[in-house]
C-alpha cells in the first residue's frame, strides 16, 4: 500500500511539528490531500531525494474516498454501479421454489436470503434455473398496469454485476467489500471476484455479512 513506502520514506522522528502526533499518521494525512511542506525536515538536503520519490508516489495514485455503508457503517473497498444503459446492476437469482416456471420478461417480487427488504425485479434471462434480473424497485407494482409481479419467496443473491464506481478496481479471485448502486438499505456486501472485463466486474459468492476489521 501507498501509505506504508511513504512512511518509510519519512524522517521518522515523530516529532508532532506537522500537527499530526506521529509520522504515520502524517503519511495519512498526505495521501488525503496534506501538503507535504508542512513537514519541514523534508526541505533539508538529506531527504530531498525521499521527497521527490514522495511527490511521485502521490502524483500517480488516486486519493482514496471512504465509501460507507447507511445501515452497518462497514467501509466497502468499491462501489458497483449498472452497466451503460442498465437501470440496476444485474443480479443473478437462484430461486427456492422451484414449482414455477419464470420467463424472460416477467416482473417477480422475492425476498434475498438475510435481506429484510422485499424486492421487484425484471428478469432479463433464465438459465439452468438462475435468473438474471434488474432491480425495478421495493415499491408494490400491483395496479401498476395489466400484470401483477409473482411472488416467488425467498431468493438467493449468487452474484451480482456491474462497473467500477468509486474505489480501486479489484483483482480476479480477491474476496472484497462492496456497496451495489441500487441497495435500499446502503447495505455493504462481500463476495469473490470472478471476473473483470474493463471496468465491468463480476461477483459471485454474495454474502451480506461483512465482518469488520474488529471482528
Amino acid at each position: 500500500m501507498i501509505m506504508g513506502r511513504i512512511v518509510e520514506l519519512l524522517p521518522g522522528f515523530n516529532c508532532g511539528k506537522c500537527g499530526r502526533k506521529d509520522c504515520e499518521t502524517f503519511a495519512e494525512s498526505l495521501v488525503t490531500g496534506e501538503r507535504i511542506e508542512l513537514c519541514k525536515f523534508m526541505d533539508q538536503d538529506r531527504f530531498s531525494a525521499r521527497k521527490t520519490k514522495i511527490l511521485a508516489m502521490l502524483a500517480n495514485c488516486e486519493i482514496e474516498e471512504e465509501i460507507v455503508g447507511v445501515v452497518d457503517g462497514l467501509k466497502a473497498q468499491f462501489s458497483l454501479v449498472p452497466l451503460e444503459g442498465e437501470r440496476s446492476c444485474r443480479e443473478d437469482l437462484y430461486p427456492f421454489n422451484r414449482s414455477v416456471e419464470l420467463k424472460e420478461g416477467e416482473i417477480i417480487r422475492y425476498r434475498p436470503l438475510g435481506c429484510p427488504i422485499t424486492h421487484f425485479a425484471k428478469i432479463l434471462r433464465v438459465s439452468n434455473g438462475i435468473l438474471t434480473v434488474h432491480i425495478i424497485g421495493p415499491r408494490n407494482l400491483i395496479g401498476e398496469g395489466a400484470f401483477e409481479p409473482l411472488d416467488i419467496g425467498i431468493c438467493m443473491v449468487a452474484a451480482f454485476e456491474g462497473v467500477l464506481g468509486k474505489g480501486k478496481m479489484p483483482k480476479v479471485c480477491q474476496t472484497v467489500r462492496f456497496l451495489p448502486h441500487h441497495c435500499m438499505m446502503g447495505k455493504v456486501h462481500s463476495g469473490v471476484v470472478v471476473g473483470i472485463e474493463g471496468r465491468k466486474i463480476r461477483i459471485e459468492g454474495i454474502d451480506l455479512k461483512v465482518w469488520s476489521e474488529s471482528e
